[in-house]
């Protein structure tokens, strides 16, 4: 009798014991793993607008698929194992405002970065150093003074910015300079990645349909917009992100500066895309649950 007792208590130990295995086997399974998680974000997206601003990026996604709407072009992937989409937007405001607004809808991005090349305005930024755009803003949107027939006309007169995306919009005439602040969860991933090829520093960007050589309008712009460099689309792209509601920031190298002699670098737009994959990643890691 004794021997059946205690072989009935042994049974009954190994019976919770292997119960307990089993819970414990369960709980392991449910817990998501690092990679299941990364892939449960929805995507980020990083514009550039020419091939030299774009193609690098994409060559580095794994898992890669192309679609093509329209003249845009988007690669979806992954990189270390965030889910990414690369877009080339094509030149200019229309194009990049149209290929985001695309994106936002047929994507749903957990947040968008511009990136790509630009031109100076802050003589004290050099080729090779990288903005961001703490401010993004239109350099293209007037109203210009009167004139006459015959008394010509200077663009340095035009000190009346209009602002294309006013809050009151029953005022037929709404002067203002509008700037689109970039997010700052994105400015603090940016912070945190290393570049070591010029200065990282935070500024405006001013972006219009208009290449400026003239170094007086440069440096008006400088001077009353705040503008550290030029492009032709972060504030159309900041435009739609804001009226969607997507984390935007815009970034932008210095190809060339024209205001302390800086000449052209051709390798400037990968250096720029080499640091954004590092700033993306970064930010996505941040979306990871605790």
């Amino acid at each position: 009798m004794q021997f059946k007792c205690a072989f009935g208590v042994i049974s009954l130990c190994s019976a919770l014991f292997l119960v307990g295995c089993n819970n414990d086997d369960s709980s392991v399974s449910q817990t998501p793993t690092v990679q299941e998680q990364k892939q449960k974000l929805q995507p980020i997206i990083i514009q550039g607008a020419l091939p030299v601003e774009s193609e690098r990026m994409a060559s580095k996604l794994e898992n890669k698929t192309v679609e093509t709407i329209g003249g845009w072009t988007f690669w979806k992937g992954t990189y270390n194992g965030y889910p990414m989409i690369i877009s080339k937007t094509r030149m200019g405001m229309s194009n990049s405002a149209a290929a985001t607004a695309l994106a936002i809808e047929r994507y749903k991005p957990i947040a968008i970065i511009n990136q790509g090349t630009s031109g100076g305005h802050d003589p004290d930024l050099h080729v090779y150093d990288i903005v961001l755009g703490k401010y993004a803003t239109n350099i293209g949107a007037f109203r210009t003074p009167k004139q006459p027939v015959g008394g010509g006309s200077n663009s340095l007169t035009w000190v009346e910015a209009f602002d294309v995306l006013p809050t009151d919009e029953s005022d037929p005439e709404p002067i203002a300079i509008r700037k689109f602040e970039g997010d700052q969860e994105l400015l603090v991933a940016a912070h945190k990645v290393r570049y070591d090829k010029g200065e990282v520093v935070e500024g405006t960007i001013g972006s219009a349909d208009v290449w400026n050589n003239e170094l007086d309008r440069i440096q008006f712009f400088h001077q009353r917009y705040g503008t550290s460099v030029e492009e032709m689309e972060a504030a159309s792209v900041a435009q739609i992100a804001s009226q969607l509601n997507v984390p935007f920031l815009g970034i932008r190298i210095l190809s060339n500066n024209i205001t302390n002699n800086g000449a052209y670098d051709p390798g400037t737009g990968e250096a720029c895309q080499e640091y954004v994959l590092n700033v993306a990643e970064e930010y996505m890691k941040s979306k990871l649950p605790k």
